[in-house]
């Protein structure tokens, strides 16, 4: 039989990898994954902290909170 219809019975180049014919795949598709969740992690962060200075303005806005707190919130949330 040919090299090719050897490949169908798994006998090809890629039986030669052994375990890491499994592993590599699986490698690059967990960094691939871990990749994106590390993008999508940091994105949203940004919006909170945007949003709770938004909603922590409006509050000093309203005279629900003084001077002092709205600060001190102000640097907690930079």
């Amino acid at each position: 039989m040919t090299a090719w219809a050897h490949g169908w019975y798994g006998y090809g180049p890629h039986m030669g990898l052994g375990l890491w014919g499994w592993l590599l795949p699986l490698l690059w598709l967990g960094l691939l994954v871990l990749g994106v969740y590390l993008v999508v992690r940091t994105l949203p962060r940004r919006e909170r902290v945007d949003r709770a200075l938004e909603i922590l303005r409006e509050r000093y806005a309203r005279g629900e909170i003084d001077k002092e707190t709205f600060e001190r919130m102000k640097r907690d949330l930079a």
